[in-house]
């Protein structure tokens, strides 16, 4: 028992980073009204939490290996806890920004690489595997527990709670860390490359940004863009230059290499196959997820009416399935190989994905949409009970957090492009889809029609259709043609809800070519071998 001591304590710290935002995403609508802003401006919210991660976690990697892996883990625990004492305490979207999106997001860009670094560094051959596949299933408990506690504290008391007892978590953890064994560094201290950090940080950052706003802006014909360069929106041009920002990031990489100094990240790391294969799975993995589950609570929540604890409630066939299947991660690597265990998980995201597009519905089926869930559920399950231990057998020791670096970057950019790109496409075919039917509507009047066609672009939002129908009342909409309106607005709801997860099932093809060279069974036995059990 004592072997897995540390293994309790990084469990712990890994259920405090999932539980978060699973808690965020269904309080959505709490959130909305506590704060009086939009689902717009809550999705940019938590968008942004996962985009400071994706930009900080490279760095966050490379300092653990300055200062020393426990050393990074806990210090990003102290950031990451007074971050949720300041969301507990948020007075406005402004300071909720800051106290969760930035200091959390900060803490846990150098929390979750000394985390897979130090679990790399306690556990050997075998136990390696047994140890990633139970991070993979305390992922799926907090998944389980994250919409079930954030739904009965937002429902009964209030969401600030969760963040209160999250302070309390991450002070034990603290405490405890003494339990776990430092990651030895091999060869010299390495020094931190601030310009790498910083273009990083920027070329991610822009890219995301950029998708992010494609909602409001438009992905080429403007909408509400700042400017509109050469007559199209801004959007393309803030991705491109991400694009390049990035582009001189690697050249800077290569430069720093020649020179002798020490890059922020070795990219001839990414020439490894399994871990360029892995990366690639994480990524889409954590945008094909983050997708879904910006789309399920609007469902449940704007479309069905439910609140947060019973979204919580009709979610949970996810977060069970998830949570069982990860933890069964040794037992099938071992007579699969990760090969085959991680291209069943996308084949049965595929057919989740689609199952879902019929599940979508004005009037909830429950038993399908909860067996829907629970395949949805096995599949992800199926795909993170993999991954970590693929990529941190794919390299050495001196090489592990980095690795743990670009694990989670590609984790948490795949969680920001996620929300971000499903979130943009679900508002601009609400937009698109309303506007449509009611052009096509004969009973309402043309200037009705023209009228709110103006109004929709101006403020596009994934709002309740009691929330248009209130609306269309105080702006003396006759009664016809308000319910015609509203009928019209629900529709354009699930069109919207729909389309989104069509993208999210041609994602989830796409994602197969990730697979080609993760190892299967013989290769993970051989890697299994090569390395002594822990004692």
């Amino acid at each position: 028992m004592q072997k897995w001591r540390p293994l309790i304590v990084l469990s712990l710290a890994q259920f405090l980073m999932v539980l978060d935002q699973a808690v965020m995403n269904v309080a959505i609508s709490q959130l909305v009204e506590d704060f009086d802003t939009t689902v717009t401006t809550i999705q940019g919210v938590i968008t942004l939490y996962a985009l400071v991660m994706a930009t900080l976690m490279i760095t966050g990697g490379k300092i653990g290996d300055i200062i020393g892996r426990r050393r990074a883990f806990v210090i990003g625990l102290v950031i990451y806890g007074a971050g949720s004492a300041l969301t507990a305490a948020s007075w406005s979207v402004p300071s909720l920004i800051f106290g969760w999106s930035i200091l959390e997001g900060i803490g846990a860009a150098l929390v979750l690489p000394a985390l897979v670094a130090l679990l790399a560094a306690n556990y050997q051959g075998r136990d390696r595997i047994t140890a990633f596949g139970v991070i993979g299933g305390v992922a799926g408990v907090g998944i389980a527990a994250g919409p079930i506690v954030g739904g009965f504290f937002t429902t009964n008391l209030s969401w600030r709670w969760v963040f209160v007892g999250e302070v309390l978590i991450a002070c034990i953890i603290v405490l405890a860390a003494r339990l776990i064994v430092d990651a030895k560094l091999v060869g010299r201290r390495p020094n931190l490359d601030i310009v790498g950090s910083v273009l990083s940080a920027v070329g991610l950052g822009l890219i995301v940004f950029g998708m992010l706003q494609a909602s409001s802006w438009g992905w080429l014909t403007p909408k509400q863009s700042p400017i509109e360069p050469f007559g199209f929106a801004l959007t393309p041009f803030v991705i491109l230059a991400g694009g390049i920002v990035l582009w001189v990031f690697v050249r800077w990489q290569g430069h720093r290499v020649r020179e002798g100094l020490d890059p922020l990240v070795r990219l001839e790391l990414l020439q490894v196959p399994p871990l360029r294969s892995g990366l690639g799975c994480f990524l889409s993995q954590n945008l094909i997820l983050l997708g879904i589950f910006f789309i399920l609570p609007l469902y449940l929540q704007i479309v069905l009416g439910f609140d947060a604890l019973e979204t919580g409630i009709k979610m949970l066939p996810i977060s069970i399935a998830m949570f069982i299947t990860s933890s069964s991660g040794p037992l099938l690597a071992g007579r699969f190989g990760p090969k085959r265990v991680v291209q069943a998980g996308f084949s049965l995201l595929i057919l989740a994905a689609f199952w879902m597009l019929q599940s979508i519905k004005p009037e909830l089926d429950g038993v399908g949409f909860a067996m829907t869930l629970a395949v949805l559920g096995i599949a992800m399950g199926l795909i993170a009970s993999q991954l970590g231990s693929v990529i941190q057998s794919s390299v050495g020791p001196e090489d592990r957090g980095e690795a743990g670096g670009l694990q989670y970057t590609a984790q948490q950019l795949g969680s920001a492009i996620g929300t971000a790109l499903i979130g943009a496409v679900v508002i601009s075919s609400l937009v698109a889809a309303f506007v449509s039917n009611i052009s096509d509507e004969s009973s309402i009047p043309a200037e009705l029609t023209d009228a709110i066609e103006i109004e929709v672009a101006a403020g596009a939002s994934f709002v309740a259709a009691d929330a248009v129908e209130a609306w269309l009342i105080d702006a003396g909409v006759e009664d016809d043609d308000t319910d015609a309106i509203v009928v019209e607005y629900r529709d354009a709801q699930l069109n919207a809800l729909k389309t989104g997860l069509l993208l999210a099932a041609i994602l989830s093809v796409v994602s197969l070519a990730f697979t080609r060279s993760l190892p299967g069974r013989d290769e993970t036995d051989a890697a299994a071998e090569r390395e002594p059990a822990a004692t």
